[in-house]
């Protein structure tokens, strides 16, 4: 059966304005009769970029906490890219690292803007790759839909308009891009991201360390694909963020849900076409319910709003779904993953949060920011069939724990 966007209630206690239903409306009625919606696939590959000589400790990073195995490395002339590939089925990875240490563009201006972000002004989460079945039309019916698309003029960076990619400007509401392809991601002549090259031995060698590991411990087996990828915006954007998203994409709407304790809200988006979220990852954006400026009257938890304003609008986490089980007398896997990271040194915000005992619920943790992406990565277990996407209580600890991570001190003002 079919899944009907036009007719579909949004879940949720969080309430939109008017304007909000309007245009969600309206946004599903164009992406048909345009055709943009037969044009779209699923999401195909997630960007990232790190600093100058970060990269490899990166991917050690990514080899340890998840799926991702590098497939192929490409030097273009002013990145090196890495191509990383989970499951066949699950959107790839693709991690940027400048050539220079002295590296500028609209990235690192973007970054410097905001006193926790600018440490590493070249880190960021870029944005998401969907497939498509035709790159020129998505880009022509998306252009006359007021969409901006990154022209050769405007970056240095030939991914964003030399590779197979054809990308959007960066968001005014998110700062993230979405980018769209036409070619298969295992024609790896056809994406165009440079000249192919083969890391030193000693990095291969790195790897391939933190790999057998990974095995040894089936960490591998357990943390299955990324679940759902969380934007933070501030406030007063985030409808315009979710429906700008929803222009660009071929998601719905799933819905919003006050986070009282924390003073915020969470808004899944997820793909209709697809069985399993790890196909098309979810693309959640948090707000603040009340701006910093009024906010004072209130004197209300704010994190999410405070960490706009130290890090930006931006991606604050990428989650992976860990299979649900038993993993050794009644430990499950979730705090198994998490137990033997921690004894790898990796830093987590908080202890695990839910319960899973006889009925179904989940189980969720952040770990502290990368330091080479400056993401959190959340763990997520489903147990015994659970099928929501969260639960208040967890989130609200979550956001907590995060929140506490997240502050600067300003003058007066602590946030």
């Amino acid at each position: 059966m079919s899944f009907d966007e036009m007719t579909y209630q949004p879940r949720g206690d969080k309430k939109n304005s008017a304007f909000f239903e309007e245009y969600r409306q309206k946004i599903f009625e164009r992406r048909q009769s345009s055709g943009l919606s037969e044009l779209l696939g699923n999401m195909r590959a997630i960007l990232v970029q790190v600093e100058h000589g970060e990269a490899v400790s990166y991917l050690s990073e990514l080899y340890l906490m998840g799926p991702y195995r590098l497939t192929a490395s490409f030097q273009s002339s002013t990145h090196r890219v890495f191509l990383l590939t989970s499951r066949p089925e699950f959107p790839r990875l693709i991690v940027m690292e400048p050539l220079s240490l002295g590296y500028q563009d609209e990235i690192t201006l973007l970054n410097s803007l905001y006193p926790l972000s600018a440490a590493k002004p070249n880190a960021r989460y870029v944005g998401e790759i969907f497939h498509v079945g035709d790159q020129s039309e998505v880009r022509q019916v998306l252009e006359s839909h007021s969409v901006r698309f990154n022209y050769h003029h405007e970056t240095k960076n030939p991914i964003f308009t030399e590779s197979a990619f054809t990308f959007t400007f960066p968001s005014d509401f998110t700062g993230n891009r979405v980018g769209y392809c036409q070619v298969d991601f295992d024609d790896l002549t056809g994406l165009n991201l440079g000249e192919p090259f083969e890391l030193p031995v000693e990095d291969l060698n790195q790897l391939a360390a933190v790999d057998d590991f990974s095995k040894g411990q089936r960490i591998n087996q357990l943390v299955m694909g990324l679940d759902h990828m969380a934007t933070r915006v501030l406030a007063g954007e985030r409808e315009d963020a979710i429906l700008e998203f929803l222009t660009m994409s071929n998601y719905y709407f799933w819905g919003a849900y006050n986070i009282a304790d924390m003073n915020s809200s969470t808004n899944v988006n997820r793909n209709p076409h697809v069985g399993d979220d790890k196909q098309s990852p979810a693309k959640v954006f948090t707000a603040n319910n009340t701006p910093s400026f009024v906010n004072s009257f209130e004197n209300l938890p704010m994190p999410t709003e405070e960490f706009v304003r130290n890090y930006g609008r931006r991606m604050h986490h990428m989650a992976y779904e860990v299979f649900d089980g038993d993993h050794r007398g009644g430990e499950k896997n979730v705090d198994y993953v998490v137990n033997t990271l921690k004894d790898k040194g990796v830093a987590f915000l908080a202890n695990v949060v839910g319960e899973c005992h006889d009925e179904p619920n989940l189980k969720q943790i952040f770990s502290k920011h990368s330091q080479y992406s400056i993401l959190i990565t959340e763990y997520v277990e489903r147990c015994h069939g659970y099928e929501g996407f969260f639960t208040k209580s967890n989130v609200a600890a979550l956001t907590a724990a995060a929140g506490q991570d997240e502050q600067y001190r300003h003058g007066r003002v602590f946030d």
